[in-house]
């Protein structure tokens, strides 16, 4: 069974909808995390960025509408692809929805299939179409390809080019692990000569500038390395 295909964000107030999708989407290999309404969910989209929204745009409160819009809006979350689960069925919705920043439509009825099958074709075509992301941004931590610098907190951290690469391969797994060979693979290259305590010094070099957003990068141990947002109240690294 495939595994860690990515992060899917599930929008979505009927919760025996939502149990349902995220019940498909963990058999296929998803992480998957929900919000019931769309304040839930712009807060769940910032704290940690997924890798798509399943977006459903009858919500309570917040519409669907002004949660793409604000998605979209904002430099941290703008880069998500969403998918877009309504019960409107005119051509003028479905026009609306797209003109709103979504990626992709479902119609409600749906086949569950077919949802996947959209999903996996809105992620190809996001990771075929930018390979990385031009600004990462996670919790304070904002990471710019383009501009080639790192803020935390909002101010400017000098990192060597090695950290430069370690921090984007680490923000853009979104929370998965990766494992020494592949932060290797990644930031130095496929067949480097680099051992895996390099790497741990370089982690270590990095955690040092990031000063108090350090802990952001989690050690797992017998494994290797995550970037995640620490739980409130927690401090570990």
């Amino acid at each position: 069974m495939p595994r860690n295909r990515g992060t899917i964000l599930v929008v979505e107030d009927e919760t025996d909808l939502a149990d349902v999708l995220c019940y498909h989407l963990g058999r296929e290999g998803y992480h998957c995390r929900r919000a019931e309404d769309g304040e839930r969910a712009l807060a769940e989209a910032t704290r940690q960025p997924p890798d798509l929204v399943v977006l459903d745009r009858m919500l309570p409160g917040l519409s669907g509408d002004e949660v793409a819009q604000r998605l979209k809006r904002d430099a941290r979350t703008a880069a998500i692809p969403i998918l877009m689960l309504t019960a409107k069925a005119e051509d003028e919705d479905e026009l609306v929805g797209f003109a709103l920043g979504a990626d992709d439509y479902v119609r409600k009825p749906f086949s569950v299939k077919l949802v996947l099958a959209r999903i996996a074709a809105v992620l190809r075509r996001q990771r075929a179409g930018t390979g990385k992301r031009e600004v990462l941004a996670i919790g304070t931590v904002v990471l710019d390809h383009g501009r080639h610098e790192v803020t935390a907190g909002g101010q400017p951290l000098d990192l060597t080019a090695t950290e430069f690469r370690i921090l984007a391969a680490l923000m853009s797994a979104r929370g998965r692990v990766l494992t020494r060979e592949q932060l290797i693979d990644n930031a130095i290259g496929q067949g480097a000569a680099v051992t895996n305590r390099a790497m741990d010094v370089h982690i270590a070099a990095l955690r040092k500038k990031m000063g108090a957003t350090a802990n952001c990068i989690h050690t797992v141990r017998g494994v290797g390395y995550a970037f995640r947002l620490p739980e409130s109240g927690t401090d570990e690294a």
